[in-house]
């Protein structure tokens, strides 16, 4: 079994996949290699997910800061010449607002900030009332039982 070099298969695979799309016969007979080789590598390859470019966040940025000024029609090629969704920038643009926004403004104002903690002041002492009353039952309980028990036992006698 001959065994082949990642360059060559690369090589293969860019004459298979688009954008020359050759047919297998013709690229197994100009390279030497068998229509079921080429065939699995295709499988393999069209299986991988393709990799993503990651884009920093100052590329982010400036990609938002690029394509502020373009129309809709300069923003959509500007995205396929750079492999972008629209969504995308779109989403980016949001995360640059927020992160730019005013600390006052993403924090949480003092009145709400008051209400919440009274909220949870109330909420742990309704939580502390009805942990008692259920410690105070499961103690009568027991209690009922073992009277029941020994009554029932000085019955036997």
């Amino acid at each position: 079994m001959a065994r082949y070099g990642q360059a060559f298969k690369d090589k293969a695979l860019a004459r298979l996949l688009a954008p020359e799309s050759a047919a297998l016969h013709v690229v197994a007979q100009d390279l030497g290699v068998g229509v079921s080789t080429l065939e699995r590598w295709r499988e393999q390859a069209q299986s991988k997910p393709a990799r993503v470019p990651s884009w920093t966040a100052g590329s982010r940025l400036e990609a938002v800061i690029t394509t502020a000024a373009l129309n809709e029609a300069a923003k959509s090629a500007w995205c396929r010449e750079h492999g972008v969704y629209p969504s995308e920038l779109d989403q980016w643009r949001a995360s640059c607002t927020t992160a730019l926004s005013n600390p006052e403004e993403a924090r949480a104002s003092p009145q709400a900030t008051r209400a919440s903690a009274k909220r949870i002041k109330e909420l742990e002492r309704d939580l502390l009332r009805k942990d008692r009353a259920l410690a105070e039952t499961a103690a009568l309980l027991v209690l009922s039982k073992k009277v029941a028990a020994i009554l029932h036992k000085g019955e036997d006698e």
